[in-house]
């Protein structure tokens, strides 16, 4: 592996890719650093240490957890990627209902970038209803509860409003950066973004759990966090392999096909959105709840009592029964949006491929319909397990470690996933200029 990474960076333009996709990774990352104007940064600080690791950040550590720590800390780049990623499950959601998004996706290159395009226009709409969000609750003092200070140092509509706008700002730019990488760089921009906001809290985050609960605590974590990357690895690379008979045909005086091949569907062949589309998902509830209450009210209504009770503590029953659901819901809806198995049967159909004992046309097709729904029921139920077990098992008398864990079940799959996936991508253009790949 070692030597295929000495062959990558010997390599102009892929060492290029490379450098330009760390360099925006290094800018973003700075960005998270950054505290917005008005926002007063030691008190920022203190009282993320006074409260983390307990129930006073709620739901919201999964999404800081996904920033890196920008999101409590109100930094540049506290809003980060999750704008586009709600307004990327928003579009396709509507793919479905709106015949108008169907057309469009089946437009091929100039479609997707009208979808692109739309997609963007929701993000900036959202960045700004999430970023006037997060600063009325920081204002109200309900995003870090428990804490006595100020973290906003101008309280007026003029200074928030300036707050608002450089949040808003850095969730476009954070967009930009994800584009840019897919385009320019190696590997998912999105996917790596999220990737480098996890990694980032590693180290800090492993020190606070050695202090707190001891070596004992931290080697039986660090064991677990291993079993769930070996088992994470072993489902990744699992795959069904239909095979693919391509007939002869003549074209000239040359003759084509007659070559076996096949198909490969992976039992996760959604991959790591579905985790990060119900993560979202499970985000709004309590941020619609606390932006709706009243700082002064002495009892909430009965539906934020429900959502207080249910939909905060990820290590509540009813909180992870929900989760693992809205997981094996997104699973079978991502594959029914990326995957046709009628578009691939018409393919193979054109140029002459067939599954033998299966007649080209609608047999094939159901046939892939109904190898993908078999295969699709594990790789869902995968990833439900990995992402909730450390919600039953890990929580040692604290409910909010589970969520703000870098080592829980739902960033160990983010950032093997994306290793993986990118890991192949510099492996496949290797391969393109005739070097050893990753795999000998």
């Amino acid at each position: 592996m070692l030597s295929a990474f000495v062959s990558a960076f010997r390599t102009p333009d892929l060492r290029r890719k490379i450098l330009f996709t760390l360099g925006l990774i290094a800018l973003y990352r700075l960005g998270a650093a950054l505290p917005s104007p008005g926002v007063d940064y030691r008190a920022v600080q203190d009282c993320v240490k006074l409260v983390s690791g307990g129930e006073s950040a709620g739901i919201y550590q999964l999404i800081n957890l996904f920033s890196g720590g920008a999101l409590l800390q109100l930094s540049v780049f506290a809003i980060g990627i999750m704008p586009y990623i709600t307004a990327s499950i928003i579009i396709q959601l509507l793919t479905v209902v709106i015949p108008r998004f169907e057309e469009l996706r089946k437009e091929g290159q100039a479609g997707q970038t009208k979808m692109t395009q739309y997609t963007r226009y929701l993000s900036i709409a959202l960045a700004i209803l999430q970023a006037t969000g997060l600063v009325a609750l920081a204002a109200r003092g309900q995003l870090l509860q428990g804490c006595q200070q100020d973290i906003l140092a101008d309280t007026s509509i003029f200074g928030m409003i300036i707050i608002v706008l450089v949040m808003t700002a850095g969730a476009a730019l954070v967009m930009w950066f994800g584009e840019q990488i897919t385009e320019r760089g190696v590997g998912n921009g999105m996917s790596l973004l999220i990737f480098a906001g996890i990694a980032a809290r590693i180290p800090i985050d492993g020190k606070n759990i050695l202090d707190t609960r001891g070596g004992l605590v931290f080697g039986l974590v660090c064991a677990a966090v291993l079993a769930i990357i070996v088992a994470v690895i072993f489902v990744e690379q699992g795959q069904r392999r239909i095979p693919v008979q391509y007939a002869k045909r003549v074209v000239g005086r040359k003759m084509y096909g007659g070559s076996s091949t096949y198909l490969p569907l992976k039992v996760n062949q959604a991959g790591v959105i579905p985790v990060i589309f119900a993560s979202s998902l499970l985000y709004l509830p309590n941020l619609i709840a606390q932006l709706t209450g009243s700082s002064t009210a002495t009892e909430p209504s009965w539906w934020q009592e429900i959502i207080q009770k249910y939909l905060v503590n990820p290590s509540n029953p009813v909180y992870i029964a929900i989760y693992f659901g809205l997981i094996v819901f997104f699973t079978y809806f991502y594959v029914a949006i990326t995957f046709n198995p009628e578009e691939r049967a018409d393919e193979m159909k054109k140029f002459g491929g067939f599954i033998p004992g299966y007649r080209p046309g609608r047999p094939t097709a159901d046939y892939l319909n109904y190898v993908l729904s078999r295969i699709t029921l594990p790789g869902s139920i995968y990833l439900g397990l990995v992402a909730v077990l450390p919600n039953v098992f890990l929580d040692m008398g604290n409910s909010g470690a589970v969520a703000n864990l870098p080592f829980g079940g739902t960033a160990v799959l983010i950032m093997v996933s994306v290793g993986l996936d990118t890991v192949k991508q510099i492996e496949s253009q290797l391969m393109n200029r005739n070097y050893e790949g990753f795999l000998k």
